[in-house]
């Protein structure tokens, strides 16, 4: 999938554990795992706020968009 989902670099950016992001924005660490292992085919934008807010971050800086050449 062209869009990448950096959560790990965030966390690592803010030195904080997938539990403790989990415990904040009371998300459960399967659901988060699916985005860090970039294999989540939706995020909801109550989601994406709740992480961002956590994080002190721009979705900007957990979406990533690469293009994908089929041939």
């Amino acid at each position: 999938m062209p869009i990448i989902i950096n959560l790990d670099v965030m966390l690592a950016k803010r030195k904080m554990s997938l539990t403790e992001l989990s415990e904040k924005v009371d998300i459960t660490m399967s659901n988060l795992s699916i985005l860090k292992t970039g294999k989540a085919k939706a995020i909801r934008l109550e989601t994406l706020d709740a992480i961002c807010a956590a994080l002190q971050c721009q979705p900007g800086d957990l979406l990533e968009y690469t293009a994908e050449n089929k041939h």
